[in-house]
């Protein structure tokens, strides 16, 4: 398999949105491609509540923390499925919706296996920076024709070359220093893909997809014997989001129209969750329930497993528009910070929406699948 990028390098003098691609050919994964792994297996999903940047640790011991433990769904949350899978293969661009995916303690497969570094320092560029990453559109390719074209395109393994690509030991992943490989053109013939996106950015950057070195992620104050790794997600590797919050956010929004800079168009324009960038999204929970979940399963067998523990806390990236990469100045920022701070214990003038988790084992997720509640973060 292999990733493919087509480039639609045009770009405007006087629009500073640069339109660009990086499309490519659909990913189809079906039902049938997926039967290898039929148990879903154990995911354990510590919901973690932090703010605009998702940076806080799980673990696989659920002793760890105070909680409300049932061997049968908890009454209070009986109608939760899931709506909707997101994989993002590159960080900070474009997501992938799936109708089912395959799961590790690292997170979905592929998500977040790429990133794009400063060819200098080897740091790490997300949008939140570089806001226009958000229209850099990836896909998996399973089938060698693809829909789009009449623009430069370029493809890689999915899996790094490890004895012809170079591997580098310090990309700097906020605190951290996270192995990778610089990726090349699966074509000997075409550019390679670090020229192709450093004319994109302005300025000299790798496309580099993560090795086999462990990245441990962070423990928490409500899991301080955490042991998880990640790839190249912020902190841990899954994000949990109900669309009933997001309900409850368009509502504050329009609300708020006039108000703290929010321009007139929000009283229509729809917040779409993906601003948000979850892998998992919940419908049937209501608003901001998973803001309680310490430990879920999924599947009609209950062999899907998650655990969590403290809120996603926001920085400015979900102010982002992912289909043009401008940055909204107020929304949805500024209207979280009037009625979702306090709720990371650590950061508690941070808003914050969603729940990270960890999941404890392999297998696989699809949309549809039931989500009990197995147990609560007691009062």
């Amino acid at each position: 398999m292999l990733l493919q990028y087509l480039s639609d390098l045009s770009s405007s003098l006087n629009d500073s949105r640069s339109e660009f691609g990086i499309y490519a050919v659909k990913t189809s994964f079906t039902a049938t491609q997926w039967q290898r792994q039929a148990a879903v297996a154990c995911v354990v999903i510590f919901f973690t509540a932090m703010a605009f940047k998702h940076d806080t640790p799980v673990s696989n011991d659920s002793s760890l923390s105070p909680m409300v433990v049932s061997k049968k769904p908890i009454d209070l949350y009986n109608n939760i499925q899931i709506s909707k899978i997101l994989v993002h293969p590159i960080k900070s661009c474009r997501g992938i919706s799936l109708q089912s995916c395959r799961y590790s303690p690292e997170g979905l497969e592929h998500d977040r296996r790429f990133c794009i570094i400063e060819a200098g320092s080897h740091q790490v560029i997300t949008a939140r920076e570089v806001s226009k990453m958000v229209m850099i559109t990836p896909r998996i390719k399973t089938d060698e024709r693809s829909p789009h074209g009449g623009c430069e395109s370029f493809s890689v393994p999915l899996y790094p070359v490890e004895e012809q690509w170079e591997r580098l030991s310090d990309i700097a992943l906020w605190r951290h220093e996270v192995d990778g490989f610089v990726c090349e053109n699966q074509s000997s013939n075409g550019r390679s893909p670090s020229t192709i996106l450093s004319e994109y950015f302005g300025r000299p950057v790798h496309l580099t997809v993560k090795g086999n070195k462990p990245r441990p992620c962070d423990p928490t104050v409500s899991f301080p014997n955490l042991k998880a790794t990640a790839l190249y997600q912020d902190g841990y590797p899954l994000l949990v989001l109900s669309e009933e919050s997001i309900d409850v956010l368009h509502e504050e929004i329009r609300s708020r129209v006039g108000t703290q800079g929010i321009a007139d168009e929000w009283s229509s324009q729809e917040f779409v969750i993906e601003r948000f960038r979850p892998n998992i999204v919940l419908r049937g929970a209501g608003p901001f329930a998973e803001d309680n979940f310490e430990e879920i399963d999924i599947g009609s067998d209950d062999d899907t497993e998650m655990i969590g523990e403290e809120q996603p806390g926001i920085l400015l990236l979900p102010n982002v528009c992912p289909e043009t990469g401008v940055r909204d100045k107020a929304v949805p920022y500024k209207v979280l910070m009037k009625f979702r701070i306090g709720l990371d214990r650590q950061n508690k003038m941070k808003p914050c929406v969603g729940c990270n988790g960890v999941p404890l084992g392999n297998g696989m997720i699809k949309v549809g699948d039931t989500v009990n509640v197995r147990r609560i973060i007691a009062a």
